[in-house]
């Protein structure tokens, strides 16, 4: 008898864990956890505070203003959550490495990871060390903690798996899956306001459409994302390099 494949799984460690699933319980990725396509862990890292007053913070070594989260607390919760060691371990952070699609492809092929969200002025340096914590950003702004940061980063996963999404052809032509943003699109009605859809969308011929596409793609990638397009043409340099 085969046992049934683990789904891919989230495990958050938060203040809040009342937050959760929120925005993650409704929609394609409601439905999905609903289904059993993916699972979801909550853990309160209070629980894991080690004083009668359930402490999980203090005041910053060197000083400074706020209060950052305790080393022996947060590592007590990593521990208690007890997960594989082929999981991807995930701290929430400004000053993390800048989420991509990549990055969400790989996550997303895996197991799941477990994602500390962050507090306060932050959390010490030495748990970030001590348990392998990768500092991943999804922005450069502050939020008041990482819990809306990993929702995004959760949902971003989610839509990736098998049999979230309606037809597996829309987590291909998006924005970032090329390295390109997306085109524009267009449905009925044919006018809207005096806008016209673009006639060769509705030429019935496919392959002018998809040129279409990709030149409009590259065009919106050179004006909003100069930087995809600078390493876009790097790709592409190196790719011509190597197939010579």
């Amino acid at each position: 008898m085969t046992s049934e494949p683990t789904p891919w799984r989230a495990t958050v460690l938060t203040l809040f864990p009342d937050m959760f699933p929120g925005p993650l319980g409704v929609s394609l990725a409601g439905k999905a956890l609903a289904g059993g396509l993916w699972a979801l862990e909550a853990r309160d890292i209070r629980a894991s505070a080690i004083d009668r007053h359930r402490s999980v913070d203090d005041t910053p070594a060197g000083g400074g203003p706020g209060m950052v989260l305790r080393a022996d607390v947060l590592a007590a919760a990593i521990d208690e959550a007890a997960i594989a060691s082929d999981r991807p371990r995930l701290l929430m952070s400004p000053r993390g490495r800048p989420l991509t699609q990549s990055q969400v492809v790989d996550l997303a092929a895996g197991p799941g990871p477990l994602i500390v969200c962050g507090r306060f002025e932050g959390i010490d340096q030495r748990v970030i060390e001590a348990r392998g914590l990768e500092e991943v950003s999804i922005g450069d702004y502050v939020l008041s903690g990482g819990e809306i940061a990993a929702m995004a980063l959760i949902d971003a996963c989610v839509r990736l798996l098998p049999g979230v999404m309606g037809k597996q052809a829309s987590g291909t032509e998006e924005s970032f899956s090329e390295g390109l943003l997306e085109y524009p699109q267009y449905t009925r009605p044919q006018e809207f306001e005096g806008r016209q859809i673009p006639e060769i969308l509705i030429s019935g011929d496919h392959a002018k459409v998809a040129a279409w596409r990709l030149a409009q793609s590259e065009a919106l990638t050179q004006t909003r994302r100069p930087d995809l397009w600078a390493r876009k043409a790097v790709q592409r340099g190196t790719k011509s390099t190597t197939d010579g």
